[in-house]
């Protein structure tokens, strides 16, 4: 467990003890702090440092540019890099971590280049406040546990409270690569980017010179995150954990990995890690996941993520470094990242079938096929209704286009949501968020803008805290090699068209690792760690019990209309029970987690 947290100013005595209690959570061992008149910091998982008047903390697994600064406490290093730099600080640091320097009336805050930490804060004019839980910093007494509509109406569309918003009001979070200052007295706050990944557009013909390199930064990535530790793996059958294992097993000599199997048709992928397995020669261990195993996860990750977390992946996620911690594992690898840095997501494959349309001559498209289409007997043909249906989606710009399918867009949201609650919320604030992280990339390619979108909402906001939350629940420490920054610096330098050629994708990175890997695992389906909890809250008696009594609850918290919950737990019943399964789990786990800290 790796964290920070502090204050500028004057709290009352016992401050630190209080903020975890009113978290709910217990206060972590190791913790160290200390104060001074102007600031109080504190860590656990990091290190604290105070000289020329500056208060130093930072947290997680950095590594410095400056050889002079490698053996340092990292604390006493970032002291040196801020003497040196100011703000361009976190430009010279690498790794995963969060920092915050004091220094006089302003706080100085800094998120990795990722996303794997979290932290958040909370400007005020007697001073900044920040945590790395959002839950823990709104627990000072400064502020309070005051819910935001607007972050439970994000939860609502994302599924998880995606940076910069919080559940909390008054609390904000910062993006990957970012930095905040806040300075006390104004109240004045000023952000920036230190770090934003690089792109190529242009394509490239050197593939053998880039395999040779990227095969050699996944060996390094693979083993700057083992250290001098004993690691173990996750291990699902995909690509990405497979390439992990596979390197882990030729550093190390051996690998011991973990895999979670389903016993429901459509969501077991165990043949793939066996697979791995044997070409490898892992040390494997498995585990089939049964119903009741979701019993006991629901209040566990009602607990301990601080706001509400619906992404049902959490729950394999947590049984398998359960499994490991209980063979005496504390550290675990894990292949996040390659989707989202090569591009292996199904809809940027799709998103070309709608992008080639705007590559036809414009008078092709306004003069013939858009009139054909709207003809007024198109719309009773077979072919003519597909057609419209494309156009439609042909001419919605991205990224609005992808968030077509949400959940939230499937009915009027005057049917879904209560007048009062909908009235108090901005509901097109999620798409400017997308928006902006969407034309923020550094590319005019929209596969590359698209990895960019997913490398935070999908990676930081979401697969990070699955993984990272549930391993640590369970006693383990998880590190992504894959997700090395000199691997994501190289993932921008490969071209769109090595990304996804075609409808192929992570074309690159499979054909460079073709040889490595079995080619039964490069070639299959993209499958994912997804949950039957669907199939299983309908035919499971205890869970499909605990989920009526739930909703009961929460058809009184005012968010959804009772109307909508109950005409959505029908349609769970009586029709697609994977499908509107997933938002059954929205509802389940939001309230869970309202009713562990008793809002």
């Amino acid at each position: 467990m790796r964290g920070l947290m502090g204050w500028q100013g004057k709290a009352p005595e016992g401050t630190i003890e209080a903020m975890w209690r009113g978290a709910g959570q217990p206060q972590p061992l190791g913790l160290e702090r200390q104060s001074a008149s102007s600031a109080t910091i504190a860590a656990w998982g990091g290190g604290l440092h105070q000289e020329a008047g500056l208060s130093c903390v930072i947290a997680g697994r950095p590594y410095f540019d400056d050889a002079e600064l490698k053996d340092l406490p990292a604390a006493v290093a970032l002291a040196r890099l801020w003497l040196r730099h100011g703000e361009a600080a976190p430009a010279h640091i690498h790794g995963s971590f969060s920092l915050a320097v004091i220094d006089r009336d302003s706080v100085f805050l800094a998120l990795d280049r990722v996303g794997d930490h979290a932290l958040a804060f909370s400007a005020r004019p007697e001073g900044c406040i920040f945590a790395s839980r959002t839950d823990l910093l709104a627990a000072h007494p400064a502020l309070g546990r005051s819910l935001d509509p607007q972050g439970l109406f994000n939860y609502l569309y994302f599924h998880v409270v995606p940076a910069p918003g919080s559940v909390y009001r008054g609390v904000e979070k910062l993006l990957p690569g970012q930095w905040v200052k806040c300075e006390s007295g104004s109240g004045r706050i000023t952000r920036g980017f230190y770090w934003a990944l690089k792109y190529r557009d242009q394509p490239r013909d050197d593939f053998e010179a880039q395999k040779s390199r990227f095969l050699e930064l996944v060996r390094v990535g693979v083993k700057r995150a083992k250290g001098e530790d004993e690691v173990a793996a996750f291990l699902s059958g995909g690509t990405d954990s497979s390439t992990v294992s596979g390197m882990l097993k030729q550093i190390a000599g051996k690998a011991c990995t973990y895999s979670i199997g389903f016993p429901a048709d459509g969501f077991d992928e165990m043949d793939y890690a066996r697979t791995a397995g044997r070409h490898f020669g892992l040390d494997m261990h498995e585990y089939y996941l049964q119903p009741a195993d979701i019993m006991e996860a629901i209040p566990i990750i009602a607990a301990r993520y601080d706001e509400p977390f619906a992404n049902d992946s959490a729950v394999p996620s947590y049984f398998c470094a359960k499994k490991a911690a209980a063979d005496g594992h504390k550290i675990m690898l894990a292949g996040d990242g390659g989707d989202e840095f090569f591009g292996g997501n199904a809809r940027y494959a799709k998103q070309k079938v709608f992008e080639a349309y705007h590559r036809l001559p414009h008078f092709l498209r306004a003069g013939l096929i858009e009139p054909l289409a709207n003809l007024p007997f198109i719309g009773a043909l077979g072919p003519g209704t597909k057609l419209q249906s494309y156009l439609r989606q042909a001419n919605m710009p991205l990224p609005e286009r992808m968030e077509s399918y949400n959940f939230i867009y499937r009915q009027p949201m005057s049917e879904m949501f209560a007048a009062d609650f909908l009235a108090g919320v901005d509901e097109h604030q999620p798409h400017a968020w997308l928006k902006e992280v969407y034309d923020r990339a550094d590319s005019k390619s929209y596969i590359n803008r698209m990895l960019h979108l997913d490398i935070k909402f999908t990676l930081a906001d979401n697969d990070l805290r699955k993984v990272g939350v549930m391993a640590e629940a369970a006693g383990i420490e998880v590190r992504y090699p894959l997700m090395d920054d000199a691997i994501v610096d190289f993932s921008g330098e490969i071209p769109p068209d090595w990304k996804v050629r075609g409808q192929y994708l992570r074309w690159f990175f499979k054909t460079a690792l073709r040889g490595f890997l079995p080619d039964e695992i490069i070639d299959k389906t993209k499958h994912g760690f997804g949950l039957p909890f669907g199939v299983w809250a309908r035919d499971y008696a205890p869970l499909r019990e605990r989920i009526e009594d739930r909703l009961s609850d929460f058809r009184k918290r005012g968010l959804l209309t009772p109307a909508y919950v109950d005409h959505l737990r029908d349609l769970h019943l009586s029709g697609h029970a994977t499908y509107f399964g997933k938002m059954l789990w929205v509802m389940l786990t939001l309230e869970e987690w309202l009713a562990a800290r008793g809002l």
